[in-house]
């Protein structure tokens, strides 16, 4: 038995292999078997531990996938009778208390209204504006721009007069005293750059004898040989600073790496991994047992629910089945023979009885409706055809007889 398969596939494999298989149309190529993997040596510790953990596993799993496949049935019953009708009733419902009143309210209550009120507003807002603006508005504007431009043409012609006026100032007063001014500062201008020449150069000679000289002097004969003094005794301090750390460090590297590492690495090579390497075969013996556990409870549970269906089919569906075969459908056709088509026939007769006489009183009314109308008004006139020029009867048309207006004897 193949237990990686499931219980159904299974059982459908097991019905196909009575078939016997079409024939191809066309020969394929053979194809190469498949080249399978080596498996890896198992130890003797996972060979010793498989066959108890399986055994022990699947007592322990058949009894949860029975009950899981309970449910599953148990499930799908009350979805397909229960929960899956109740949920159609449910939007039904849905749809006829939310739905359906607000889309009749829209269709017959908001759509009427906001047309009528679209119509109300062309009329009295829309159309009264539309003539405001053409009537009054339009007129009133085309004034507006008319008095506006003459008061533009005005208001140019001054303006051009003005400006005449400032060019004729601008050329012959304000241009000559503006030479004037341009002249005077000019020399003005002159005289104080002179004046700053001379005294940016006495500034320059002080600063540079009596500032500049100086610094370089003390920069060069006193701070620079205190500088390189200070900088050897700070990179003296720093090297021997840095070797009393070196040294610290490698004093406490030593004192870790005997008292923590050495330890931890020996407890880790020679107790945690072989522990781990027995832990992991338990738990993939243990992994593997419960898929294969899985598997045959579900070879098991497909029996258990065969025979309980068959032993359900034989206690009550079959019961059923031959009193409604042997007993109630019998029953049932006397009864049709006997009761219900005379009484159906009965009542056809009895229908068609009492149509035909409501027919003949129908025509009785009539008639004696249309005698009343007689005997008070007299015999209608016939209607009269009036002469078109066309032969009254179903006479043929011949060569000397014509029925046309211009051709009429």
């Amino acid at each position: 038995m193949d237990l990686e398969k499931h219980p159904r596939e299974g059982s459908e494999a097991r019905v196909d292999l009575h078939k016997r298989p079409a024939e191809p149309s066309v020969r394929r190529a053979p194809q190469p078997p498949a080249l399978h993997e080596p498996q890896a040596p198992e130890g003797c510790l996972a060979v010793a531990i498989r066959i108890p953990v399986r055994i022990v596993v699947l007592v322990l799993v058949v009894p949860v996938r029975m009950l899981w496949d309970a449910l599953v049935v148990t499930g799908r019953f009350l979805n397909d009778a229960l929960l899956r009708p109740l949920g159609r009733a449910l939007l039904w419902l849905g749809r006829a208390v939310f739905v359906w009143p607000f889309v009749g309210l829209w269709r017959y209550v908001v759509v009427p209204v906001g047309t009528a009120l679209g119509w109300l507003g062309n009329v009295l807002v829309v159309v009264p504006l539309v003539w405001l603006y053409r009537s009054v508005l339009t007129p009133v504007g085309h004034a507006i721009a008319w008095v506006a431009r003459g008061f533009g043409a005005g208001l140019g012609w001054v303006a051009r007069g003005v400006g005449a006026a400032l060019g004729w100032v601008y050329a012959y007063l304000l241009t000559p005293v503006g030479h004037a001014v341009t002249w005077v500062l000019k020399g003005l201008g002159a005289v104080l750059a002179a004046l700053g020449i001379g005294v940016w150069t006495v500034v320059s000679w002080l600063v540079r004898y009596l500032v500049v000289v100086p610094a370089v002097w003390l920069y060069t004969w006193v701070l620079a040989p205190v500088g390189r003094a200070v900088a050897w005794c700070g990179t003296g301090l720093v090297w021997l600073v840095s070797t009393a750390v070196t040294g610290i460090g490698v004093a406490l590297y030593w004192i870790a790496r005997i008292l923590l590492v050495l330890p931890a690495l020996a407890l880790w090579r020679w107790v945690l991994t072989p522990v781990g390497r027995v832990l992991a075969v338990v738990g993939r013996e243990v992994w593997d047992a419960l898929g294969h556990a899985w598997r045959i409870a579900g070879h098991i549970s497909l029996a258990v629910g065969r025979f309980l269906g068959t032993l359900l089919r034989w206690i009550f569906v079959e019961p059923v089945r031959w009193v409604y075969r042997r007993v109630l459908t019998p029953v049932g056709h006397a009864v049709r023979d006997t009761v219900l088509r005379p009484a159906a026939e009965a009542a056809r007769s009895v229908r068609r009885a009492t149509r035909q006489a409501v027919a003949a009183a129908r025509e009785s009314v009539r008639q004696a409706r249309a005698d009343f109308r007689r005997m008070l008004f007299g015999e209608p006139r016939p209607p009269q055809l009036a002469d078109r020029g066309e032969p009254s009867g179903r006479e043929a048309r011949t060569l000397g007889s014509s029925t046309t207006a211009l051709t009429k004897d």
